[in-house]
């Protein structure tokens, strides 16, 4: 049983990094390019959101007891702020099924939400990994992050010359994760109650 969640997990990441990352950025060119203001927008929210996402990574190469905890909210966060918005969906709604770009972006909304609920769901069968995140059990949730550590342990050391330690990981994602809440509870408190679920991507750029 335990193989099959260790299984799942690595599948879930795998499929993380298409839908995440992979996907989301060549759809934000393509809109770009399309000059199509209701995906780029909504592209451009996607990013700042999902930046909670990388922190929880940074967390897990820190050793921080609450990474998986963050990292589940990150991927619901994500998943919200992409069927939020009441005008991005209207727009996108009169676009027929041969619009590719539209219908890309539909697919990998829905992509997103399945991504989710897994990690939802291998989340619940782990609730000890909260407090146990660096335990033998929860080793397969901070797999992944150690490819980004090697990553940024090279750059780091070639800016900086200097390893990525886990203590440096720690304070930069509680830092970076301070900072990321502030914002989110400004845009709370102050812009969501005037905008509503109004993105106003109409008044987004000039093209």
């Amino acid at each position: 049983m335990t193989s099959i969640n260790e299984f799942s997990a690595w599948i879930t990441f795998q499929l993380s990094s298409i839908f995440i990352v992979g996907v989301p950025l060549s759809i934000f060119i393509w809109s770009i390019n399309k000059r199509n203001k209701a995906i780029t927008k909504l592209l451009i929210t996607y990013w700042k959101v999902s930046i909670l996402f990388f922190i929880s990574l940074i967390l897990f190469i820190g050793g921080v007891q609450f990474s998986l905890l963050i990292l589940i909210i990150s991927t619901w966060l994500m998943t919200i702020c992409v069927w939020l918005w009441n005008d991005i969906n209207r727009e996108l709604k009169g676009y027929k099924l041969t619009n590719a770009l539209v219908t890309t972006t539909r697919a990998w909304r829905w992509a997103l939400t399945f991504i989710s609920i897994s990690f939802l769901v291998q989340f619940l069968q782990n609730l000890s990994c909260i407090n146990l995140i660096n335990s033998s059990e929860c080793l397969k949730w901070s797999e992944p992050s150690r490819n980004l550590s090697q990553i940024i342990n090279q750059l780091f050391n070639f800016l900086f010359g200097a390893s990525f330690t886990e203590p440096i990981a720690k304070f930069i994602g509680l830092f970076a994760l301070l900072i990321y809440m502030l914002g989110l509870f400004q845009w709370l408190i102050i812009k969501l109650p005037k905008s509503g679920r109004n993105a106003g991507f109409s008044n987004y750029g000039e093209y």
